[in-house]
């Protein structure tokens, strides 16, 4: 009998699957996100994110020794001051709720990997992410003013105990301006991870209702990027390179794949994605309901992340992905 040529698919077990696998995920290149208030004794539900918190300092230890049993070894912080006042004075204030989340836990966890949001709009009474100032009858955010700010909120946040600072901010020059100020301050070694790409997306909505950032007018479309532009992510994420980036963040996730991709190939420093609140909330919601398997479609959205090329990923599933990881469920 005559045998044609033809193209086979490859008849896998599930031992052989794994091991021609293209795509792996690491536990160690997962980043949980954690919000810490000021206060005492304190543990609060947040409710837009069902099973995420706010942590009073003194209650972050049980969280940070299951995310390490989970093999979670990076988070990234984010703050709630009690007081806020237009020119977020907390952010940068040497016993402000960061600086002694991040002394408090490299003092107790010295091998977690400790991550800092640097950005003002946790802290502004007015919700924006800098400075304003008044223009022709309205506010706009003073780019330039912002920047000197930044720089104290970096430097302070550091010298608490930081292993890395994160911008999210997305003023014009800010990672050149924290890099500076790094320098200058002697944490020449301390690394900057840039939110370069950042959309005004409507994926951060349960966030602001955690961390009480919301703006209390106007909105960020000025200063975050259009979510039509693709070629603008790549310009951003390269003119953050040539400041002293040393990692690039895509965000959000999910419906940014093509930008996480297109920066990867186009850029040789490691890219990193943060899947927002709005995806995890969507997950949940659907899931709470029946209409998916919270579990598949949580592996499925961080494996596509990995695919794309992000080498880091950021998500509040990130306890439960180092989980399925371990158990060879993920991988």
């Amino acid at each position: 009998m005559e045998m044609t040529e033809r193209p086979r698919r490859l008849r896998s077990t599930p031992g052989l699957r794994r091991m021609v696998r293209e795509t792996r995920v690491d536990a160690s290149s997962l980043i949980y996100p954690m919000f810490v208030t000021d206060g005492k004794g304190r543990i609060e539900e947040i409710e837009a994110l069902p099973g995420q918190y706010r942590y009073t300092v003194d209650m972050t230890d049980g969280k940070i020794e299951s995310l390490l049993k989970a093999g979670v070894c990076s988070i990234m912080l984010f703050g709630i001051p009690e007081k806020k006042d237009e020119l977020g004075t907390q952010a940068y204030a040497e016993d402000g709720i960061i600086q002694r989340a991040v002394s408090h836990i490299k003092e107790h966890y010295p091998e977690m990997f400790v991550i800092t949001d640097v950005c003002m709009c946790e802290y502004t009474s007015h919700g924006h992410c800098g400075v304003l100032h008044e223009c022709c009858g309205h506010y706009d955010v003073d780019n330039d003013s912002t920047l000197e700010l930044l720089q104290k909120v970096a430097v302070s946040q550091v010298r608490a105990g930081s292993d890395m600072v994160a911008p999210s901010d997305m003023m014009d020059g800010r990672v050149a301006a924290i890099r500076y100020a790094l320098d200058a301050g002697g944490h020449t070694g301390t690394p900057i991870m840039s939110y370069a790409v950042k959309y005004a997306s409507s994926y951060y909505g349960p966030f602001r209702e955690a961390a009480g950032s919301a703006p209390a007018f106007g909105d960020r479309k000025s200063y975050q990027m259009d979510y039509h532009n693709a070629r603008e992510g790549l310009r951003e994420a390269l003119l953050d390179i040539r400041e002293g980036a040393d990692i690039i963040m895509v965000k959000p996730a999910m419906s940014y794949l093509d930008i996480v991709k297109e920066v990867h190939d186009n850029t040789n420093v490691p890219v990193a994605t943060y899947s927002v609140s709005g995806e995890y909330a969507m997950v949940k919601a659907a899931a709470k309901n029946g209409w998916i398997d919270e579990e598949s479609v949580m592996c499925e959205m961080a494996v596509s992340a990995y695919r794309a090329g992000a080498s880091v990923y950021e998500t509040y599933f990130a306890e439960e992905i180092a989980k399925c990881i371990r158990e060879g469920r993920i991988g």
